[in-house]
């Protein structure tokens, strides 16, 4: 092999110091604080999957089109943006500690995800019921079988469900356009607490702090917004004749 002579340039070769730039690593006991001492009938969570570095490109990754990648090669994964895990971490959180015995538990994933939220739910102390929601995230992503523009919140349960019952027109599918990474949808969470307005509730893996929720996570801010309003929660609250 001729030594001077300069190794191929790929996207690969391009990407892969860049990726490992800004890959955040997550010692989970101590980056997470503890659980609180507490008992939930609502918990909401959204995991931090780890897809295996998994990165998404655009068309500059395509050498005919970016000819010697003289421009740079756009990539993105969540471990950019935010710790990942994996299932066997995400399996060491004691959710089922703050846990009431009647707890219902929404859990955002993916299609790739889908058998590893039901193993994770049921690590956790509960039985796979149903889809609550499917996000049409207005948008799509490339994937391997067909395009990826939908996520998903799963529906566990344990013990009976909790009670009283409030609004029973929640709709499972909406429609609304991708934020932020990973942001999701705040119609979600006015949903479940239309559905459950006098349970105890809490988020885990929070990005937001919501009146009438306790949360858990890495960027929680300190100030609270509104879910919804008070009247409408009033209205999809139980009323006895």
């Amino acid at each position: 092999m001729d030594a001077t002579k300069k190794p191929a340039i790929s996207g690969y070769s391009k990407y892969n110091p860049e990726a490992q730039r800004r890959k955040k690593i997550n010692p989970l006991k101590e980056l997470y604080p503890p659980l609180p001492p507490e008992k939930y009938d609502v918990i909401y969570a959204d995991p931090p999957w780890d897809y295996g570095g998994k990165m998404q490109y655009d068309r500059s990754s395509i050498k005919s089109l970016n000819v010697g990648f003289e421009r740079n090669v756009f990539i993105s994964a969540a471990n950019f943006k935010y710790p990942t895990l994996k299932l066997k971490e995400l399996k060491e959180l004691n959710v089922n500690s703050i846990a009431a015995d009647d707890c219902i538990l929404f859990m955002w994933t993916t299609g790739p995800q889908l058998a590893n939220s039901i193993e994770l739910g049921e690590a956790w102390g509960f039985e796979y019921k149903t889809v609550a929601f499917v996000w049409d995230k207005q948008a799509h992503n490339p994937g391997r079988y067909t395009l990826s523009q939908t996520e998903f919140v799963l529906a566990f349960k344990k013990g009976r469900f909790p009670s009283p019952r409030g609004a029973r027109n929640v709709r499972q599918l909406l429609s609304a356009h991708r934020g932020e990474h990973s942001e999701k949808p705040e119609q979600v969470i006015e949903g479940i607490t239309r559905m459950f307005p006098q349970q105890k509730k809490i988020e885990l893996f929070a990005r937001k702090s919501y009146v009438g929720w306790d949360h858990w996570g890495l960027e929680i801010p300190d100030g609270k917004a509104e879910v919804m309003s008070q009247q409408d929660t009033e209205k999809s609250a139980p009323h006895s004749d």
